[in-house]
């Protein structure tokens, strides 16, 4: 994570003073300010589960304001740091929302596409074992939707740059599990089963790496459902994208 990123939050109010305010959030006439001057403290003192019960209690005291709408904004990156990937997600959505043409609406979505991402990470990063392959990467597949609507509504937006690196670790890593579906099913013979999600990665995933093994997937499964045409029309394009493949040294 990019962590210079995530703390590009906008501070709309500079706030002065940090005089002892004690446990505002249970005096009921506690002000916007002081929670959120509190809430701010407990940031920067890394008390991430204080710092959510002010954010929360300001937001549920004081819905409207400046003070309301940094608070929304903190929720978001603080539920993202406490690894609440739902609530982030939950919190960015109200946010956009609420305040469509905020001027840091770019944010609320480059970290709700990164919770998505976060959500999906623990997933994809492990081995590929075949019960787990079969699952469907949901979250990595939402996050890079949300990546992609950031850079097309959001082209100027300081995380741009940082979503279109993303866009393409993403397209890699759902290319991979499309393969390792695709190997699953070809190591138990299930050859129209791999020939489909192996013609997914040429349709969706033309530019990641696992096009090349893909191919050699689909000359196998056509070999073996008896398919010549297509093996023959698979292997002319092996031959003239990539003519060191080691399936045309098998091929007949």
């Amino acid at each position: 994570m990019t962590l210079k990123l995530l703390r590009a939050l906008p501070l709309i109010l500079l706030l002065a003073g940090c005089s002892s305010l004690g446990s505002v959030e249970d005096n009921e006439d506690a002000s916007a300010e002081q929670l959120y001057e509190q809430a701010r403290a407990a940031m920067r003192a890394k008390n991430n589960e204080r710092a959510l019960e002010l954010l929360e209690t300001l937001q549920a005291r004081y819905p409207f304001g400046d003070h309301a709408l940094q608070a929304q904004l903190d929720l978001i990156y603080m539920y993202f740091k406490n690894d609440e990937w739902d609530a982030a997600i939950s919190a960015a959505d109200r946010f956009m929302r609420l305040n469509p043409t905020h001027p840091r609406v770019d944010y609320a979505l480059y970290m709700r596409a990164s919770a998505n991402m976060e959500r999906g990470g623990n997933f994809i990063s492990r081995k590929f074992r075949l019960n787990r392959a079969l699952r469907d990467p949901a979250p990595l597949r939402q996050a890079l939707a949300d990546f992609q609507r950031l850079v097309i509504d959001h082209p100027d937006s300081i995380y741009s740059k940082d979503a279109r690196v993303r866009i393409a670790a993403l397209r890699n890593q759902l290319a991979e599990h499309e393969l390792a579906v695709a190997r699953f099913y070809q190591s138990r013979s299930a050859y129209v089963a791999a020939a489909n999600r192996a013609k997914t990665i040429l349709t969706e995933y033309q530019d990641t790496p696992a096009v090349e093994p893909a191919l050699a997937i689909l000359v196998e499964a056509y070999e073996h459902l008896g398919l010549s045409d297509l093996r023959d029309d698979v292997l002319r394009i092996i031959r003239q994208h990539y003519p060191n493949h080691p399936v045309l040294g098998t091929a007949g």
